[in-house]
């Protein structure tokens, strides 16, 4: 009896695996190369101090600067400046923009009147009404509308980069060459134009539920793992 139960949940295993739930070969290979860094997947400790981590808690620090009633509060007594300031801190606090983006982005809400524009729809992006393709399109000319002093601010990491912040379960950080590196090695090739809209960053979203329903075995707890799993697919810190 031991020896047929023991039987039962190996097959159980094999039949729940990635390559019995029709996973392309090309998704394996990057399953692999991810286990080949971190062993335990998700939950490797090497994991969360390489990459997780510091995700998570700029996550955290953004909830607590700017959470929904907080960030609320704010706009109402006119200090619009004061979380445009927040925001752009937890954010600086990361290596998630390039050097270049961090200094745009500052310079762009020194005026009084942009940062009120970046502050209100950030806000409207984050928590305001209608469907997340018409705020989408919103925030993104918001941040085409901010002065640009040096270096262009519309770029597709800052304008995706305080979705993922402030909402990890729903946003994902697009960094365009390392995605869509990433997609390649998983046998997709992500349509791309360099000025953000929405009918590309739903087709991001979308490949990145799919690759989030790969790999449920491994149980990724939000956009976080999903963006860490393919950055490993596309830096070259993991060649």
């Amino acid at each position: 009896m031991l020896f047929e139960g023991a039987v039962s949940v190996v097959a159980v295993r094999s039949a729940s695996s990635p390559a019995e739930a029709g996973v392309s070969p090309s998704a394996l290979r990057c399953r692999r190369k991810f286990l080949r860094f971190f062993s335990q997947g998700f939950r490797d400790e090497t994991y969360l101090d390489w990459e997780r981590g510091y995700k998570v808690a700029a996550h955290e620090a953004f909830e607590e600067a700017l959470g929904p009633v907080e960030f609320r509060s704010l706009l109402e007594q006119g200090r619009e400046g004061e979380a445009a300031e927040r925001a752009i801190r937890v954010e600086s606090r990361t290596h998630l923009l390039f050097s270049f983006e961090k200094m745009a982005l500052r310079d762009a809400v020194r005026e009084p009147r942009a940062a009120a524009r970046f502050a209100e729809g950030l806000y409207d992006y984050l928590h305001g009404g209608g469907p997340l393709d018409t705020r989408f399109e919103r925030w993104r000319d918001v941040v085409a509308s901010l002065p640009r002093r040096q270096t262009r601010v519309l770029t597709w990491p800052v304008v995706t980069v305080f979705g993922f912040l402030a909402r990890p379960k729903e946003h994902f950080f697009f960094k365009p060459n390392v995605t869509r590196r990433a997609a390649r090695a998983y046998g997709v090739e992500l349509p791309y134009r360099s000025r953000p809209d929405w009918e590309i960053y739903r087709g991001v979203l979308e490949f990145a539920r799919s690759v989030r329903r790969d790999l449920r075995d491994l149980s990724p707890r939000d956009m976080i793992d999903i963006q860490s799993f393919l950055w490993v697919q596309g830096s070259e810190e993991y060649d």
